[in-house]
C-alpha cells in the first residue's frame, strides 16, 4: 500500500505547514491557495462528524423500512495543472486527517476497471436468476458505492476510452445525489476530458456536471517539482548489482514522494495490463515482466497514456537468440519516448552496448539514440503527453 504523508491531525494546512517546517517541501503561494480550499472541506466534514446521527424510524429497527439517509457532504474540488505541481501531495494531506469513517482514495483508472467490473457481475447475477435486465444498471451500482462510501478522492482523473465515458454522466449523477463528496486531481482541464474521443457530444453533459458539483481549480505556477527532483537523478544505471537495484528503489520514492507503491492492473482493449509497482505518475517494473511477455504496441501505450516516468530494472544484453524480447523493448521505448514519457533504468551495459551485433542489430541503433536522448536535459523538459 502506498505510505500516508505524516499527519498532524488539524487537517491539510496543518500539515503542509509541518513539512514546510520540517524542510521536505518549500513555500508555494498557488499550493497555499488550494490547500486553504481543501482545508475548509475538512473543516465542513469535521462539523458534520460532530453532529448527532438522525436515529432509524421504529419500522427501520423491525427490519420493516429504510435507515435513514446519510446527510449530503459538502461540495468537492475538481484541481487540476501540469505534472509535478504537488497536485496528489496536497489531496493525500487532506485524505490523512479526513474526518470521514467511510473515505477512500483511488487512482481513477483502478476505479473505473471496478465500475466495470460491477455492472458485468451485477448483469450476470440477473440472468442467473432469469430476471429480466435492468434499463438502468449504473444507478444501483452508484447506489453501492454511495453506502460504502462517503468520501472519494481520484488521483489522476482522466478518460481515455469509450466505456468509461459512457457511463460517466449517470454515474456521477447518482454518487453527487447520494450526498458523496469527491476530490480530484488531474493533468486536465475538465473542459478538456476525453478530447476527441469518439461519441464525445454524449460525454459534454458530464462535464457540466462536474462544474456544477466540484469547485475547479488550477494548480498552476512555473516550478516542476517532480522535474527538480528528475535532475538530481541517475537515469541509466550500468552494470547491474545491488548498487543499482538500490538506486532504482530510491528513484521511486524520490519521484512518489516516498511511496512504497502498490500493482495495479490496467486495461487496454480488453486485456489487462500488469504494472508490479506503481504510484501516481510513476511506474516500476523488471524487464521480463514486460519484455518476455506477449505485450505489444497498444499495453506500452496504455502505460504511457497512466505514467509520466517509467522505471525499468535489469535490462540485459540482447541478440538473435533473444530477438523476441528485443523487439518488444524497443516498442516499448519507441512509444515512451513518442509520449515523452521518462525513463529510468538499470542495464548491463551502455545503450549501444545492449544489442551490440547479429540479426536485429542494425535495427536496434534508432533505439540506442533514443535512449540517450532520452536522458539528455532537453527531454526531460518535454511535457508528458497523456
Amino acid at each position: 500500500m502506498e505510505s500516508s504523508p505524516p499527519s498532524t491531525g488539524k487537517g491539510p494546512l496543518a500539515n503542509l505547514t509541518a513539512r514546510r517546517a520540517a524542510g521536505e517541501i518549500h513555500a508555494d503561494p498557488v499550493q497555499e491557495k488550494v490547500v486553504l480550499r481543501l482545508q475548509a472541506i475538512h473543516d465542513q466534514l469535521a462539523a458534520m462528524a460532530v453532529q448527532q446521527p438522525a436515529k432509524p424510524s421504529f419500522l427501520a429497527r423491525l427490519g420493516l423500512g429504510h435507515a435513514p439517509k446519510p446527510p449530503e457532504g459538502p461540495h468537492g474540488l475538481y484541481i487540476w495543472g501540469s505534472v509535478g505541481r504537488g497536485k496528489s501531495m496536497l489531496m493525500d494531506l487532506f485524505f490523512a486527517d479526513a474526518p470521514v469513517a467511510k473515505k477512500r482514495r483511488v487512482h481513477f483508472h483502478e476505479f473505473m476497471l471496478e465500475v466495470q467490473a460491477r455492472l458485468h457481475r451485477r448483469r450476470e447475477e440477473l440472468a442467473a436468476k432469469g430476471a429480466p435486465p435492468e434499463s438502468d444498471t449504473i444507478v444501483p451500482i452508484a447506489r453501492e458505492i454511495a453506502a460504502e462510501t462517503r468520501l472519494l478522492c481520484f488521483d489522476e482523473f482522466q478518460v481515455t476510452n469509450i466505456a468509461d465515458a459512457m457511463i460517466l454522466g449517470r454515474l456521477f449523477e447518482t454518487l453527487f445525489e447520494e450526498g458523496i463528496t469527491v476530490i480530484a486531481t488531474s493533468n486536465r482541464a475538465p473542459d478538456d476530458l476525453y478530447k476527441n474521443g469518439l461519441q464525445r457530444d454524449r460525454f459534454l453533459p458530464f462535464i457540466e456536471l462536474v462544474k456544477q458539483r466540484l469547485e475547479v481549480l488550477e494548480l498552476g505556477g512555473a516550478q516542476d517539482y517532480r522535474m527538480g527532483r528528475l535532475r538530481e537523478l541517475d537515469l541509466y544505471l550500468t552494470p547491474l548489482g545491488a548498487w543499482a537495484t538500490k538506486k532504482l528503489d530510491e528513484a521511486f520514492r524520490a519521484l512518489s514522494n516516498g511511496s512504497d507503491g502498490e500493482p495495479r492492473v490496467l486495461r487496454t482493449q480488453g486485456r489487462d495490463v500488469d504494472v508490479p509497482r506503481a504510484a501516481p505518475g510513476v511506474a516500476m517494473a523488471h524487464f521480463l515482466d514486460w519484455c518476455a511477455k506477449p505485450m505489444g504496441a497498444a499495453d506500452f501505450l496504455c502505460i504511457a497514456d497512466n505514467f509520466h516516468t517509467v522505471i525499468v530494472a535489469e535490462i540485459p544484453r540482447m541478440g538473435p537468440d533473444s530477438k523476441d524480447k528485443a523487439v518488444r523493448f524497443v516498442t516499448m521505448i519507441d512509444t515512451f519516448y513518442e509520449k515523452k514519457v521518462k525513463f529510468i533504468c538499470s542495464a548491463a551495459a551502455n545503450p549501444g552496448g545492449l544489442y551490440p551485433e547479429g540479426d536485429g542489430s542494425f535495427e536496434f541503433q534508432r533505439t540506442v539514440s533514443r535512449l540517450m536522448e532520452m536522458q539528455s536535459p532537453e527531454y526531460l523538459t518535454l511535457e508528458h503527453i497523456a
